[in-house]
C-alpha cells in the first residue's frame, strides 16, 4: 500500500464518519423547533404591527395634508374679514334713498365699493371661506353667538331674528361666529324625535 492509497482511504472514511457523527448533532430537537416557531410568530407579529403602523401613518399624513390645504389660509382669511366688514359698513353708511338718487362720480364710487365687496366675497369663497346666513334659522351655538334676546310672540323661540355681524366658516370649521339676536316668548320649537 502506498502513502497515496492510505490518504485516499482516509478521505473516503472521513465523510462517512463526519456524516454519521454530525447527524445526531444537527437534527433539530423539539425544544429547538418550538423556539424557532415562537421566534417566527414573534417576527410575524412585529411585521404586521409595523405594516399597520405604516398604514396609519400614511392615512394620518394624508389627512394632515388635506387639512393643511383647506385651513392654510385661516389666519389670512380671518384678517380679511375685517376688510370685508369695513366695506359693508361703508355701503351701509349711505342711506338707500340717497344711494338711489346719486349720480355721477358719487354713484360710481358706491358702485365701485359694491363691486369690491362682491369680488372680496367671491375670492374668499374660492379659498373655502363661506358666509353664514343665519337670519330666520334656528339658533346654533356652533355657528352663532347670541348677543341678546328679542321678545317676539310671533316667531318660534330660539330663532335668529337679527344679525349684528355676519359669521364665516372655512371648510367645516367656524372662522368667526355670527353675532345674532334670538327670539324669545314665541311658541316652543318642536323637538326632533330621538332615533334609536
Amino acid at each position: 500500500m502506498t502513502p497515496n492509497d492510505t490518504e485516499n482511504a482516509a478521505r473516503a472514511y472521513e465523510p462517512e464518519a463526519a456524516e454519521g457523527a454530525s447527524a445526531p448533532e444537527t437534527a433539530p430537537t423539539a425544544d429547538a423547533l418550538a423556539a424557532l416557531e415562537a421566534e417566527k410568530l414573534d417576527l410575524k407579529d412585529k411585521l404586521l404591527r409595523t405594516l399597520a403602523d405604516m398604514e396609519n401613518l400614511r392615512r394620518r399624513t394624508e389627512r394632515e395634508v388635506a387639512d393643511a390645504r383647506t385651513y392654510a389660509v385661516t389666519n389670512f382669511a380671518r384678517d380679511m374679514l375685517n376688510a370685508a366688514d369695513n366695506v359693508r359698513r361703508a355701503l351701509e353708511a349711505v342711506p338707500a334713498d340717497a344711494r338711489a338718487a346719486t349720480e355721477g362720480p358719487l354713484k360710481a364710487l358706491v358702485d365701485g365699493i359694491e363691486l369690491t365687496e362682491r369680488d372680496l366675497i367671491k375670492t374668499l369663497e374660492r379659498h373655502g371661506v363661506k358666509k353664514v346666513e343665519p337670519h330666520g334659522q334656528r339658533f346654533d351655538p356652533n355657528l352663532h353667538q347670541a348677543m341678546f334676546e328679542v321678545p317676539n310672540p310671533d316667531v318660534t323661540a330660539g330663532t335668529v331674528v337679527q344679525v349684528v355681524q355676519t359669521g364665516y366658516v372655512i371648510g367645516d370649521r367656524v372662522l368667526r361666529p355670527a353675532l345674532v339676536g334670538v327670539a324669545k316668548g314665541g311658541p316652543k320649537a318642536e323637538a326632533k324625535p330621538a332615533e334609536g
